[in-house]
């Protein structure tokens, strides 16, 4: 399996980081993308990844909550951290209008940016929405095709948004929240009428724990060991074996961050 999404360079990592990385492996979980969020995260991605290439790959980017702060020469930060080999994505980049903890307008300029860098280093993109749905893929919309490939990271929209996505040929990113009854139900019902050929799976650790592990685990810190237990509820949400999704989903993977 691969974790397209963890958040490695957490704090609630610090203690125990190499553990982490470890359990995830015992699992089952062979490579795992830590999620660049700034350019001082990317750059902690990086160096994390870094120490342990067969495992471990980043991605560089500026989420929509930091798009505030972005410096003057942040495109030129971001183009000398995705020259690294180990770095496979731009991103995490996108809009996030259901906190806007920076400005709208400062969200749409850092991300069309990133957008721009994507297609320019030729560099999948690693994608945030949430509440913007629309004015994101207007923004996305001219670059279709032009680059190399674009995932919905921790998609939690409903079948409509999914099948737009689908039809400009994105990748799904599904997490923990697949397994949420209580809030899950729209990305339950897309999930089984995603096909399996735009399919990614990923934990978004140190968040969404998925609600189904049992017993339910002490901490309320999510792992990318617990990438399982996502696997499992989209095999049963599409009535396929666990098998069939995480062949799909490694696949789908491997091909689109050259891991």
């Amino acid at each position: 399996m691969i974790d397209i999404g963890v958040n490695l360079t957490s704090n609630r990592f610090d203690v125990d980081r190499q553990e982490v990385v470890d359990a995830a492996i015992a699992a089952g979980v062979s490579k795992m993308l830590i999620t660049g969020t700034s350019v001082e995260e990317s750059r902690q991605a990086l160096a994390i990844a870094q120490k342990l290439p067969t495992t471990l790959a980043s991605t560089a980017g500026i989420h929509p909550h930091y798009a505030d702060g972005a410096s003057d020469d942040f495109i030129e930060q971001l183009t000398a951290l995705a020259a690294e080999p180990e770095v496979k994505a731009i991103g995490e980049c996108g809009l996030d209008f259901n906190r806007n903890f920076s400005t709208p307008e400062n969200q749409v300029n850092v991300f069309k940016e990133q957008i721009a860098l994507a297609e320019k280093m030729q560099k999948p993109l690693f994608l945030h929405q949430r509440d913007a749905f629309d004015v994101w893929f207007e923004c996305l919309a001219p670059f279709i095709g032009n680059v190399p490939a674009m995932i919905s990271h921790c998609f939690t929209g409903n079948v409509s948004e999914m099948q737009q996505c689908i039809d400009a040929e994105m990748y799904i990113g599904v997490t923990g929240w697949v397994c949420d009854e209580r809030r899950g139900a729209d990305l339950q019902a897309a999930v089984r009428e995603l096909p399996l050929e735009r399919l990614m799976i990923e934990t978004d650790a140190p968040y969404l724990t998925p609600r189904t592990i049992r017993p339910r685990p002490k901490s309320s810190r999510n792992e990318p060991k617990y990438l399982p237990y996502v696997a499992e509820k989209i095999a049963e949400l599409k009535s396929l074996s666990v098998e069939e999704v995480v062949a799909y989903a490694t696949a789908n993977s491997e091909r689109v961050f050259a891991l």
